[in-house]
């Protein structure tokens, strides 16, 4: 039986081929989403549709016989329900009528839906809380070494002034010793100019004593 075949078997109950075929894609189409995003989905009394994942291995090609490596890979898998196994074995008969061979699941016996779903929104929830949690931790090492960078900042700051200050000081004490210098300099040049006079007394002295000893 192929899916034409599927379809056309249950378009009578669906009440239209259309309406079959919909259903049919739309059951493949959840089956196949589920099993894809890894959750597992079983219906009771039929069996469960999983994904499994296979590691890297060795096989050998059954046309040359050559062992060939197998890269790690992921395959559904399809395991049937005990009920199932029961009708194909023959240990149970199959329902005769309008009677379905699969019986209607229990409520809540179905997986891959509102239990998967609630599983996987408490991980990701759990998930949002870490990177949170990161994102408030770089947020305090990064404000902590914004306030070391500003008090290095404030310490260099304060030391350029101070040197800028004493260098201030340092001109103004310069300035003051070069006026200091500059006013006692003129001081020794009159001293230096009133000692010529000095010479010119001794020697009109002088002149006048060589005079009177002559005149005597």
């Amino acid at each position: 039986m192929n899916k034409a075949q599927l379809v056309e078997a249950i378009a009578d109950k669906m009440g239209g081929r259309q309406q079959a075929a919909e259903a049919v894609d739309h059951v493949l189409d959840a089956i196949v989403r589920a099993v894809v995003a890894g959750e597992r989905v079983s219906v009771t009394g039929f069996g469960s549709f999983e994904k499994v994942d296979r590691p890297a291995r060795y096989a050998r090609n059954p046309q040359t016989g050559e062992r060939v490596r197998v890269k790690k890979t992921s395959v559904p898998r399809f395991r049937a329900g005990q009920g199932f196994k029961d009708l194909v074995s023959g240990s149970k008969k199959l329902p005769r009528g309008g009677e379905v061979a699969v019986k209607k699941a229990p409520k809540g016996s179905l997986t891959g839906g509102t239990a998967i779903k609630k599983a996987a929104a408490k991980k990701a929830t759990k998930a949002a809380a870490k990177k949170v949690t990161a994102k408030k931790t770089t947020a305090k090492k990064t404000t902590a070494a914004a306030k070391k960078t500003t008090a290095a900042a404030k310490k260099t700051t304060a030391k350029k002034t101070t040197a800028k200050k004493t260098t201030a000081a340092a001109k103004k004490t310069t300035a003051a010793a070069k006026k200091t210098t500059a006013k006692k300099a003129p001081a020794k040049k009159v001293t230096a100019k009133k000692a010529p006079a000095k010479k010119s007394t001794a020697r009109k002295t002088t002149a006048k004593k060589t005079t009177a000893r002559k005149a005597s």
